[in-house]
């Protein structure tokens, strides 16, 4: 390949990062607008709640007749990427969007990533038949669209680019998408900068130096954050299958749920774990939670989710992680937003395989100053966690699949 044929390349993959990071940033300040206004809706009228049913059947109803292979979510991005069949289809975005909206309107517990990102997706796989992009080509366009998704819904670009790196199996990823990744990342995250839509800021001010005692006092909180993770997903897959397995018509599962669901919020009287949960997030940094938090929110996320309702799982990790952190500083010697600032990212590190990016994202939420404490944090939960994860089809590798295949083959048979 000649020079001229390198400066058309590298020109075209630039114009697709800014038209990927343009529309998936543009996608995201629409949806964070209208997310934040819902859901001042459902707190200003808690009476809509009772609507829960209703709006569940909507959704179903809406992906049984017109989403089809959309209603796979996440996992249709990542089975496209290992095993390219064919483009994503557009109509994901507006229907991600449109259930994601009615689930926090009507007072589901659900997140916003899987939202972006299934925006982002689907956005950016429709540029590969405008540019006419091979199957190698494409999975690099996947990449660029969870990428885009990710970095604008948090408002950071780095733990974005490097998500959509590692979520996708880093090993097999080739250096022209790493450096695309980042870019896309970053045009889509100064995209929502240029709309004025705010993103959520958390701090730790007060980070000890590490000594020998806080370091063993980290492994084992790890560790909890780790298992929390794993809780978290099993709880997920456990009433998804459930609600398969019982209820046979598509539509009305999140009807079923949505009526138990509206009868418990109605009976523990608190609005604590409806939608996204910022403001227990943000009281987590400061003040400690009881320690059943974490497990409600596990509960009724995990619920939400497994009946059809729509949105994503990272802010309610996020949710458990910091409420389980703000707990376990009443028996840990550490600062209470350190521990709910580990446990916001280790938890998501756990669920989604993520290590690395993770930790780059607790620096780039938290500073540097915890990223001692952040980094090792987020491996120990990565390597607690097991090998369930919240994304169905996505292929775990890495250093965690190689200590579980070696101890599987050293299993009980040898003693």
């Amino acid at each position: 390949m000649n020079l001229k044929e390198n400066a058309f390349l590298l020109l075209k993959w630039i114009l697709i990062c800014v038209l990927v990071g343009v529309f998936s940033g543009s996608a995201s300040a629409f949806f964070l607008t209208t997310l934040e206004w819902v859901t001042q809706i459902r707190e200003h009228h808690l009476w809509i709640v009772s609507l829960l049913p209703i709006g569940g059947f909507i959704i179903g109803l809406t992906y049984y007749y017109l989403g089809k292979d959309a209603a796979k979510g996440n996992n249709l991005l990542l089975e496209e990427y290992e095993n390219p069949q064919k483009t994503i289809p557009l109509r994901m975005a507006p229907l991600v969007l449109f259930g994601t909206l009615i689930t926090h309107l009507f007072g589901g517990s659900a997140g916003r990533e899987g939202t972006a990102v299934q925006m982002g997706g689907a956005i950016a796989d429709q540029f590969t038949g405008i540019f006419k992009l091979d199957n190698s080509e494409r999975k690099t366009i996947i990449i660029l669209g969870i990428s885009a998704g990710f970095a604008s819904i948090f408002g950071t670009p780095l733990a974005g680019a490097l998500f959509a790196l590692e979520v996708l199996y880093f090993s097999k990823i080739n250096f022209r998408s790493v450096f695309l990744s980042f870019l896309v990342a970053y045009i889509a995250y100064f995209t929502v900068e240029y709309w004025q839509v705010k993103h959520t800021h958390y701090q730790i001010s007060v980070v000890p130096q590490i000594t020998f005692k806080l370091f063993i006092c980290v492994i084992l909180v790890s560790i909890l954050f780790g298992l929390a993770s794993m809780l978290f997903s099993k709880t997920t897959h456990f009433w998804g299958n459930l609600f398969s397995k019982t209820i046979h018509y598509p539509p009305l599962r999140p009807f079923v749920g949505g009526v138990i669901l509206a009868f418990t919020f109605y009976f523990i009287g608190t609005t604590k774990y409806m939608g996204l949960g910022i403001p227990t997030i943000v009281d987590a940094f400061s003040t400690p939670n009881a320690s059943y938090v974490f497990l409600l929110k596990i509960l009724f996320t995990g619920f939400t989710l497994g009946a059809g309702f729509k949105g994503g799982e990272v802010t309610p990790l996020f949710f458990v992680g910091a409420t389980l952190g703000s707990a376990l500083s009443l028996v840990v010697p550490l600062p209470i937003a350190l521990l709910a600032g580990m446990g916001f990212v280790a938890v998501f590190s756990g669920a989604t395989h993520t290590p690395i990016a993770c930790t780059i994202m607790g620096i780039e939420l938290f500073g540097i100053e915890s990223g001692v404490f952040i980094g090792i944090s987020c491996v120990v939960a990565y390597f607690a966690s097991g090998s369930v994860g919240i994304y169905h089809s996505q292929i775990v590798k890495g250093a965690k699949y190689k200590l579980y295949q070696r101890f599987k083959s050293h299993n009980l048979e040898d003693f």
